[in-house]
This record gives C-alpha cells, sequence and structure tokens, in this order.
C-alpha cells in the first residue's frame, strides 16, 4: 500500500487540515503536525475497527484519519497546556 514516505506526506496533509479545523497556538512545528497525523490515522482506524466499520486489514479513510488527528490535536493541547 504506502510506503513510509506516503505514510509521511499523508501524515503532513491531515495534520495540515487538523490545525486548520482547529486553529489557534500549538507548540509544535512541522514534526509535530506529521506525527498528529499519522497518529490520529491510526487511532481513527483502531476506532473504527472498534466499531466495526472497517476490517482488521483495512485502514483508515482521508476523513476519519482526519477526525483521528483533530481528536488528537484536542488531546493534545490540553495536556501541553498544563506544562
Amino acid at each position: 500500500m504506502f510506503g513510509i514516505l506516503g505514510w509521511i506526506l499523508f501524515g503532513l496533509i491531515v495534520g495540515a487540515i487538523a490545525k486548520l479545523v482547529m486553529p489557534g497556538k500549538d507548540p509544535g512545528g512541522i514534526i509535530v503536525t506529521m506525527a498528529l497525523g499519522i497518529a490520529g490515522a491510526l487511532v481513527a482506524g483502531f476506532i473504527g475497527r472498534a466499531l466495526g466499520w472497517y476490517r482488521p486489514d483495512e485502514a483508515a479513510g482521508f476523513i476519519m484519519a482526519t477526525f483521528g488527528a483533530v481528536l488528537l490535536l484536542f488531546v493534545y493541547r490540553r495536556f501541553s497546556a498544563r506544562a
């Protein structure tokens, strides 16, 4: 399916969209954006499989991955604000 560079590019796009959906100050740069995007896709895949939306060998779609990245960005902002 995707290679490592494909997942990095996908994470960058999804993370950037998540930051557009939730504007504001973030204590991270492009690396944090990519990490949130990639982790958001993984979280979305896990949630989708738990709800029966995806088979075990299926990855999350673009919209669900963006939702996962927004969710992680929300959690990241809450924990980084306390530090």
